[in-house]
């Protein structure tokens, strides 16, 4: 057997190289592919007194849009800035909403931080996701005057809650609310605490966004999003 040329053998190696040069690649890539994307919306860098940027407010059910505005409050989960929903409209099936402009999500991970201020009907902290249009959407949403947790999906402009849970609620305080929702299977986190777990097939995709109702003034902060 004849010996292997030079050339030869600088073709196996550029070979074995360009190889080893693609495994490394589509390691690198599949480890890309696999990293989840974290969103947050924490209204540090938004003008204070005006509504944020990147959000659009809705008015659902009954009555007015709300009133959202940044604004400064001691104690904040981030930063020193927060949104606060701030219009105390009455009308008691009224449900004001900020939404996310970009952004649709199918199976996702949302969260949000909320301190119900005031409120004689209602004190709701409400978290959004797969919204549709004002009318087709869920909401998880924690009240400080009832002390429950509650999971509603708005169908054809009407609410309708399928599941809850009993908890103490406190006014003035920070709370976390998080849904994580993966096909029809949405399980539902208050301050860290699993307390529902269920099942809907009613909307698949949607934006995220934030949720009161009625007369209540509610601050929230760290509206965080992303696949589970």
């Amino acid at each position: 057997m004849k010996p292997r040329s030079k050339d030869s053998k600088l073709k196996s190696l550029l070979s074995l190289a360009a190889c080893l040069l693609l495994l490394v690649t589509g390691l690198g890539a599949a480890g890309r592919s696999n990293a989840k994307e974290v969103f947050m919306f924490n209204f540090d860098q938004d003008a204070l007194g005006q509504a944020p940027t990147g959000f659009t407010s809705y008015a659902s059910g009954d009555g007015p849009a709300g009133k959202w505005l940044v604004q400064e409050m001691g104690g904040a989960p981030s930063g020193r800035q927060v949104v606060v929903q701030t219009d105390a409209d009455p009308t008691r099936n009224r449900y004001p909403m900020l939404i996310a402009d970009k952004g649709e999500y199918a199976d996702l991970d949302v969260s949000v931080k909320g301190k119900a201020i005031s409120g004689k009907v209602d004190q709701g902290i409400g978290l959004v996701f797969r919204f549709r249009d004002p009318k087709s959407y869920y909401v998880v949403r924690a009240n400080a005057l009832e002390n429950n947790f509650r999971l509603y999906k708005m169908v054809e402009g009407r609410r309708q809650q399928f599941a809850e849970a009993d908890v103490q609620v406190a006014s003035g305080q920070w709370h976390s609310l998080r849904a994580v929702a993966q096909g029809d299977h949405i399980v539902c986190y208050f301050n860290g605490q699993k307390l529902i777990d269920t099942y809907d097939a009613a909307y698949s995709k949607g934006k995220v966004g934030l949720w009161t109702k009625a007369d209540s003034v509610t601050a929230f902060d760290d509206l965080t999003v992303a696949k589970p």
